[in-house]
């Protein structure tokens, strides 16, 4: 049971604290409500490229680093489709350390024309090297186009094309920061051995004076039903045939959301799953398997792929990935198969609240979709799904008309 308190500052700062009685450690997280979802077709790429200017310095604070070290601080970031997120371990002694400077870098980072084109060329070198210059480099890429042809969803996050972030100006950036990085577009959660009174102090002390700003209110291009199946199918030089095949999901908060993770696992939860039992080691036509959701805040994918052992026709492992989902759809779900993937869920809970930055980065998120208490609460959803129910959304998400196919073929 993690204990929380909330406070929102007037600035409109949601603050989320968490006593960590004990721990000698304390853990910041400042989550920003911006990711790939919230940028345009023409200007890709600005969330991520942004991440990577927030660690430039500030007007007040040149070496954002510097005072970490001397706090005997780690920090990091990620973005993703949904939000962009900054963290912080140190000792909790140096709790007003990391506060300070998140603070600062909220409202007063020094964004310079050598900055710029510096991080321009880190993260298109970065593009280059995930998508252009390795195996499968642009497998997922084209597989995000296929299944959104509406939703932002449809490019990566680092962007469409190098091209945007190359050509983004100082003007961009700075008005993607007054935008985006404000306190009404933000979460700051912190698990510490500190009385959430003193952490609310330190939050009014550190933040109450940025300007408030507003969060953004675009209307992002929703998905429309998908009515018929689609396909690609490429050829490239690697090593060895992929068959992936998606299908829509709801959005993360759904119960369809929770539905598909238990799914799956029961296809592709380790080497006890219906598809490695199957399809690797009984009948071998894959090397590997895998099954799982992309988690988005907005409806996401159900994916389900493999790579195809050498010989084996492409035809004959396609149909072999349906077999499997039709007999999800079909055939009796063991009490014991959903009493795995119960366990599995409540144990990955149990140890991930040792952690004080993962008590903090999941009262960040859990905020930032509306309903903190998640965080105490979905290990009783995943227990609340019975074998029916579960064929029941197989049977309503597997379906031939919402699939989306791509052969990823060796030469």
């Amino acid at each position: 049971m993690i204990t929380y308190s909330e406070h929102t500052l007037s600035n409109g700062l949601r603050v989320v604290a968490h006593r960590a009685r004990g721990s000698e450690m304390a853990a910041v997280n400042v989550l920003y409500c911006v990711g790939a979802r919230n940028e345009s077709p023409e200007k890709t790429g600005f969330a991520h490229l942004f991440e990577h200017l927030m660690f430039r310095g500030t007007r007040d604070v040149p070496d954002f680093d510097a005072p970490l070290h001397k706090a005997c601080a780690e920090n990091n970031a990620f973005t993703n489709n949904d939000y962009t997120d900054y963290y912080i371990t140190l000792p909790k002694e140096n709790l007003a350390t990391a506060l300070w400077l998140e603070g600062d870098r909220m409202s007063g980072l020094d964004i310079t024309p050598g900055k710029l084109e510096a991080e321009k060329r880190v993260v298109i070198e970065e593009y280059n090297q995930r998508y252009k210059n390795q195996p499968y480099g642009d497998m997922w890429p084209l597989f995000k186009a296929l299944a959104y042809k509406v939703h932002p969803y449809r490019w990566p996050t680092i962007g469409l094309t190098p091209d945007h972030v190359a050509g983004a100006t100082l003007g961009d950036v700075e008005a993607f920061y007054r935008r985006f990085y404000n306190p009404a577009n933000a979460v700051l959660s912190v698990a510490a051995d500190v009385v959430p009174e003193e952490i609310f102090g330190l939050a009014e002390r550190y933040f109450g004076t940025v300007e408030r700003g507003r969060k953004p209110d675009e209307e992002i291009p929703q998905e429309p039903p998908q009515i018929e199946a689609r396909r690609l199918e490429v050829e490239r030089d690697v090593p060895s045939t992929v068959i992936m095949i998606a299908f829509p999901t709801g959005p993360r908060t759904c119960r369809e959301h929770y539905a598909g993770d238990i799914l799956s696992d029961i296809l592709a939860g380790g080497s006890s799953s219906r598809l490695y039992q199957n399809l690797v080691k009984n009948r071998p036509l894959f090397s590997s398997v895998n099954a799982y959701i992309t988690g988005d805040i907005d409806p996401g994918l159900f994916v389900v792929s493999g790579n195809l052992l050498a010989g084996v026709s492409e035809d004959d492992a396609e149909q072999a990935l349906w077999g499997e989902l039709r007999a999800v759809q079909n055939s009796v779900i063991g009490d014991r198969e959903l009493e795995k993937v119960g366990n599995k869920f409540e144990a990955e809970t149990v140890f991930g609240e040792l952690n004080v930055m993962n008590k903090a980065m999941n009262l960040g998120y859990y905020s930032l979709l509306g309903n903190p208490e998640l965080i105490n609460g979905e290990v009783a959803v995943y227990r609340s799904f019975t074998p029916d129910e579960l064929r029941a959304s197989a049977s309503k998400m597997f379906a031939p008309e919402k699939s989306n196919t791509l052969i990823y073929r060796s030469r």
